[in-house]
């Protein structure tokens, strides 16, 4: 892949202060722009995919019935639902950890123009080692986490916050070399989602990442039109809501505006993603592809008695060279995945390349 040099570093660190370090004075993983321009129609426009690989030739075979009206397995346009997981599914959420909860960490014990309260830096400070080291946090830790990850940005617009989070994506990943937090998709398969766009699936993000997150990573580079993001949705308030509930409460567009509240996402995990399927779609997915229990619910609901032909596929992160796989978990995954009948993925044996040429494991 051509190497792409990165100009006007100072210009960068200057305007953007400390944040982050882009000291990498080369980057050779594929850029926003050219994962944008990636369009796959028909089986040989893949290039991200080892020719031997058993998911895009079972993909490819799936599409080819779906869309042949002669097939017994053909599916009507309007039926041919595709939802995806992000992070670890066609997103980077190995360094160290999901993309959201990173950027908690920068914005908390890092981020200069902002003081947080004592009691969240502590707990950060806390945490940050066993996040980083990936030994684990405790679910009592987890849980308080969870619960102070909007409280970082409480009082901040919604254009605000995705403003920073597109600063946030400038700045490198951790423990991989040459390669920023916004690039850091995964080619195959977005490949895969553009082959599904350009062959009459509608294809929807089902994640637990929060919305404004998510749309600010993917806005102008991943086919997904934005209503077709479901995810863990922020709770907003108003600046002069006071104690108000939202649908007793009179929008002065004079005198106020909407803000981040700071309480909890509500999740978009498990279960709940079949709720949001319910909600936000109203029909039943025929492919659904995830990386991890909190796609179960996404993934057995796909599968449970289901009109079309249908199948899901589990993202194995088992590479430890090119991505920071973890050999224990990939093995306990794809176990699990196959005695559920969960077809898997195996990103060390099937990807040609993952982000692009010379993004390796530090």
């Amino acid at each position: 892949m051509k190497k792409k040099i990165l100009t006007g570093i100072l210009a960068g660190v200057l305007a953007f202060g400390n944040f982050g370090n882009l000291g990498n004075s080369e980057v050779q993983a594929a850029s926003r722009a050219e994962i944008a321009a990636i369009n796959v129609e028909t089986a040989a426009d893949f290039q991200y995919w080892n020719d031997n690989s058993p998911t895009k030739q079972k993909i490819i075979e799936f599409v080819e019935a779906a869309t042949n009206s002669n097939s017994p397995n053909f599916i009507p346009p309007e039926n041919r639902i595709a939802t995806f997981d992000m992070d670890g599914t066609f997103y980077c959420e190995t360094a160290p950890w999901y993309f959201q909860e990173t950027m908690f960490f920068y914005r908390v014990l890092e981020d200069s123009s902002y003081k947080a309260p004592k009691k969240i830096v502590k707990f950060a400070e806390k945490i940050k080692p066993k996040v980083y080291n990936k030994t684990g946090i405790t679910p009592a830790e987890n849980k308080i986490l969870f619960q102070q990850l909007t409280k970082a940005y409480e009082g901040m617009t919604p254009e605000e916050y995705r403003t920073y989070v597109k600063k946030f994506m400038e700045t490198n990943e951790t423990g991989l070399t040459n390669l920023k937090r916004g690039e850091a998709f995964y080619l195959p398969m977005v490949e895969i989602i553009s082959y599904l766009s350009n062959n009459g699936f509608k294809v929807y993000i089902d994640s637990a990442c929060g919305n404004d997150t998510t749309r600010a990573l993917v806005e102008g580079v991943i086919p997904i039109q934005s209503d077709r993001i479901i995810v863990s949705d922020f709770v907003y308030t108003s600046t002069n809501m006071g104690k108000d509930t939202p649908d007793a409460h009179f929008y002065d567009r004079y005198k106020e505006k909407v803000v981040i509240s700071g309480e909890p996402l509500i999740d978009n995990g498990k279960t709940r993603k079949i709720f949001s399927i319910l909600n936000q779609i109203g029909k039943k997915p025929v492919l659904a592809f995830g990386n991890s229990m909190g796609d179960s619910g996404m993934f057995e609901y796909t599968l449970q008695n289901n009109p079309y032909n249908c199948a899901v596929f589990m993202v194995i992160c088992d590479d430890t060279e090119r991505e920071l796989g973890n050999p224990a978990r990939a093995a306990k995954d794809k176990a699990f995945a196959e005695k559920r009948g969960w077809n898997t993925i195996s990103m060390r044996d099937e990807f040609k390349t993952i982000y692009g040429d010379n993004v390796r494991r530090e």
